[in-house]
């Protein structure tokens, strides 16, 4: 890899941003274990909506990750499997989900730190990463 890795248009900033949805890596990881229909899905998730499940299914069937297949049975039901392709990203997905448990404690006491008061302000100072980030580039 050179140091252009990460420029416009190059293949590891396709790979981030189809693990920056927070869904994305969700529905993967729930498919691991064989194909599921999307009630099955929701309720192995937990907490997203069937319209957004629909959403994340097309797009992650539209990049090569998930297949759409009709399930057996009447009345005519569908279920998602993973493919070929889409189980190579649970490594990452799981290393990524192993660097969380080791050091989601530590995000977190620096998300919390940030949102402490500062000494002799009347309001907390609590910004989000972009908020931050501006700031250091107006100063």
């Amino acid at each position: 890899m050179t140091n252009d890795a990460f420029l416009a248009d190059c293949r590891a900033r396709l790979a981030f941003d189809l693990l920056s949805n927070t869904w994305n890596a969700v529905v993967l990881w729930a498919l691991r274990d064989g194909p599921r229909r999307p009630v099955e899905l929701r309720e192995r998730i937990g907490g997203i909506s069937s319209k957004v499940l629909t959403e994340t299914l097309r797009r992650l069937q539209f990049n090569g990750l998930v297949d759409r297949l009709p399930a057996p049975g009447a009345p005519s039901r569908v279920e998602y499997r993973l493919t070929t392709l889409g189980r190579t990203l649970l490594a990452p997905i799981d290393a990524v989900g192993a660097w969380a448990f080791e050091y989601g404690d530590e995000v977190m006491a620096a998300q919390e730190a940030a949102c402490t008061p500062a000494p002799h302000s009347p309001r907390p100072r609590c910004r989000t990463g972009e908020q931050a980030s501006a700031d250091v580039a107006d100063s």
